[in-house]
């Protein structure tokens, strides 16, 4: 009876074994498969980010004296890209501010800016000293594969003459489209420009002193030259 007992456990060993062995292989197959799956979807990721689009962002301040940048807020997809708050000056003093440059998937995508300003006016304008405001706009572009996207967010003062200095500050945007792996330096190859000579001039004639004749008998007075026109004439007087 222990005999019995004791070959049932082997048997049930020996298929409890054979069970294990058949799922670490399945096991190992899963994670085979796993392993080739994310490297396709790399593979996918990385030929996407190569062949897709590309966005460069730069802020720019061309608000004049009367105003002072003291914040600035710039939001690319809803991400805030661009946060700093600043009232020593050194904010209003930058003229130009990358905000982002990289690649983006191809599809729709909005960029969104907050500027707080801070008067600074003189003279006239002196009652402008301290008033703060907060302007604000907003841009939406669609972008395919293969392009890249140049985007100037730029702080100016709107209107004319008549439009109260409070209400100039804006925000406009400027953009540009070019082909991604093209450069904004890059320009068609220019045609060889073609050198036209300059009309040539007959140079003014020569004047020659004739040499004296010092033979005997000749004058050492040099004879003035023949008059343009005329042909001829003697060198040295008393020659025959």
């Amino acid at each position: 009876m222990a005999t019995t007992s004791a070959n049932l456990d082997g048997a049930t060993y020996r298929v409890r074994l054979r069970d294990l062995e058949q799922r670490v292989d399945e096991l190992k197959e899963k994670i085979r498969r796993s392993h080739t799956r994310l490297s396709l979807l790399s593979d996918t990721i990385l030929s996407g980010a190569a062949g897709g689009a590309k966005a460069e962002i730069v802020l720019e301040n061309d608000l004049s004296g009367a105003w002072r940048l003291i914040e600035a807020v710039v939001v690319f997809d809803g991400a805030v890209q661009y946060k700093k708050t600043d009232d020593t000056g050194v904010l209003a003093a930058q003229r130009k501010i990358p905000i982002f440059s990289g690649s983006i998937p191809a599809g729709d995508h909005t960029v969104q800016v907050l500027l707080k300003l801070r008067g600074h006016g003189f003279g006239v304008f002196s009652y402008l000293q301290g008033i703060e405001a907060t302007v604000k706009n907003d841009y939406s572009f669609t972008l395919t594969d293969g392009k890249v996207l140049e985007l100037r967010a730029v702080a100016w003062e709107q209107g004319g003459p008549t439009t109260p200095v409070e209400e100039q500050p804006a925000i406009r945007f400027v953009e540009n489209i070019r082909v991604l792996g093209s450069s904004e330096d890059e320009r068609p190859p220019e045609a060889t420009p073609v050198t036209t000579p300059a009309a040539t001039k007959d140079p003014a004639p020569a004047v020659t002193q004739p040499k004296a004749d010092v033979s005997a008998g000749a004058s050492t007075t040099p004879t003035p030259a023949a008059p343009s026109g005329q042909v001829g004439g003697s060198v040295g007087a008393g020659t025959q």
